[in-house]
């Protein structure tokens, strides 16, 4: 998913060096926020570059267009997401269903530091898809592939542990968590409230199929 830009750079470069690479991440960080909240169509570049106060031709320095800065900012949430499924869902701390829980519980917080008015990039631009550039579209399903992935990775492990049926179909249930999800990040963020979370993971988790043997308490009733 890498963007490349083989094209000459417009404007005229800024200081070499940590300044340099300070700028970039600067803006894409910005950008994200921006694009979080906004969405794609509605983000204006004057508007980012003005908040950041970084010249438009400095701006495309870094990158060829608005395009090419949007492909940038999906990259760098892709990588900062991946990070955050790896904290929950690889620690070995928990049972593999409670990670999932722990994730979701972690999302929420976060959405309620923002006062609900960020969602999931990739979420809001899916949303949008029809009046997106072309390139956009495999990028997210992309995205979307490996975040499933890892979802069913910590299924499988559930599975070998006892606390999920073996006739699971753990890619399909990762596929029908992350359908899942990203409405309830959409509701949460309409409601300005984590309920919508919360009732996802909770009757996520207690509609999985059980093997016959799990002694775990993730019942419809459970609190």
């Amino acid at each position: 998913m890498t963007v490349e830009n083989s094209k000459p750079r417009r404007g005229r470069p800024l200081k070499a060096g940590r300044e340099n690479t300070d700028t970039r991440e600067t803006l894409i960080r910005s950008g994200t926020a921006v694009l979080t909240e906004q969405g794609f169509a509605a983000t204006g570049i004057d508007a980012i570059l003005k908040q950041v106060g970084v010249p438009k031709g400095s701006f495309y320095y870094y990158f060829d267009s608005k395009e090419s800065f949007g492909q940038a900012i999906i990259e760098n949430y892709a990588c900062f997401f991946a990070h955050k499924l790896d904290k929950f869902l690889l620690d070995d701390a928990l049972a593999p269903l409670v990670r999932l829980r722990a994730f979701v519980e972690d999302a929420a917080r976060g959405m309620a530091k923002y006062d609900y008015t960020r969602g999931c990039l990739v979420g809001n631009l899916g949303q949008e898809i029809a009046n997106l550039p072309v390139n956009f579209r495999e990028q997210l399903r992309d995205i979307l592939h490996i975040w499933e992935h890892r979802v069913s990775e910590c299924l499988a492990l559930a599975q070998r542990h006892g606390s999920l049926s073996p006739q699971a179909n753990c890619d399909a249930l990762a596929a029908y968590f992350w359908s899942g999800w990203e409405g309830a990040v959409m509701r949460a963020k309409l409601n300005a409230n984590a309920t919508p979370l919360n009732n996802f993971i909770h009757y996520f988790l207690a509609g999985l199929p059980r093997s016959p043997d799990d002694s775990s308490h993730f019942g419809v009733n459970d609190v």
